[in-house]
């Protein structure tokens, strides 16, 4: 047994309460948290939790245990940082992330900070798909959602509301809608492909939970395409007021339904939580939120 390993399992559990979300945050299974929690416990020579059909507490030896495994914990640590170098600096930082405004000109102002490093190395990955973090490795995100991963440690850089938009032309063509409805029976929309599904992604307002429009006459999946469709006067689209925000100030774009509110989601930078994370991956993470908000503060 790994002792050191032991009291790291140790600690999170006591912080969780559930091995099963001990197990997620350490991405091990269960078992291994619930083997190795009691191989510590024999180690011991006493009873770290106690368990019932719901839940596990505490023993009073847990308790006094646990401040002394998080001292001994943090001055292993210590004791590494100390013998660390710059070594610190050196390796990859892998992140995934959707296409939004603006993210060519965040890359560069990440590399251009990252210029004192020159043995760190970014891999950046446009990918309409949340990249699962172990399989693929991935270190930092930056994605759109309603609710971020808890398992995440999470940087909500501002909201994003869901909007309608199409072309002048084609609302002068097809006449003004009078309602959702009327707009879901009439008009012509674009579907964004999910590909993940192989399905369009589900349309949504704050008036209704979901509407399948009666026509969908463009598919793809790029969000900035589907904004082109719309340009062209072929489509109604649901898009984003950050992706449309220059096509709505220049009334190249205008909501058909202007008093229609949609959801808002948040847009957001995380990276899997875990015990240790190498200092490169928090010095880029650091530097991105500062750029993002950067920019998005100027939305």
């Amino acid at each position: 047994m790994n002792k050191l390993d032991a009291l790291k399992f140790f600690i999170i559990a006591s912080e969780t309460l559930n091995f099963r979300e001990a197990a997620v945050k350490l991405s091990v299974s269960p078992s291994v948290v619930t083997r190795t929690v009691a191989e510590l416990e024999k180690q011991l020579g006493e009873p770290l939790f106690k368990r019932n059909t719901r839940s596990i507490f505490l023993t009073s030896f847990g308790e006094l245990f646990l401040p002394q495994a998080k001292r001994l914990l943090e001055d292993s640590e210590k004791l590494f940082l100390m013998a660390k170098d710059d070594n610190e600096m050196k390796g990859i930082v892998r992140i995934t992330l959707l296409r939004f405004p603006n993210h060519e000109q965040i890359l560069y102002e990440l590399l251009t900070a990252l210029r004192p490093y020159p043995e760190l190395f970014i891999d950046w990955r446009l990918d309409m798909m949340k990249l699962d973090t172990i399989e693929h490795r991935i270190d930092i995100g930056i994605r759109v959602g309603r609710e971020p991963n808890p398992n995440f440690i999470i940087k909500n850089i501002g909201q994003v509301e869901h909007i309608l938009v199409a072309s002048p032309e084609l609302i002068a063509r097809l006449g003004a809608p009078t309602d959702l409805e009327d707009l879901r029976q009439r008009y012509p929309f674009s579907g964004l492909i999910n590909p993940e599904t192989g399905k369009s992604f589900e349309f949504m307002s704050d008036a209704v939970n979901t509407f399948v429009p009666r026509h969908i006459e463009f598919y793809t999946t790029d969000p900035y395409a589907e904004i082109q469709a719309a340009l062209a006067g072929k489509t109604v689209v649901q898009s984003s007021d950050f992706i449309c925000r220059e096509y709505l100030a220049s009334g190249q774009l205008v909501p058909p339904l202007p008093e229609l509110r949609q959801e808002k989601w948040q847009f957001y930078l995380y990276r899997p939580y875990q015990l240790i994370t190498p200092k490169r991956v928090t010095v880029v993470f650091s530097l991105l939120e500062k750029i993002l908000r950067k920019y998005f503060s100027s939305k």
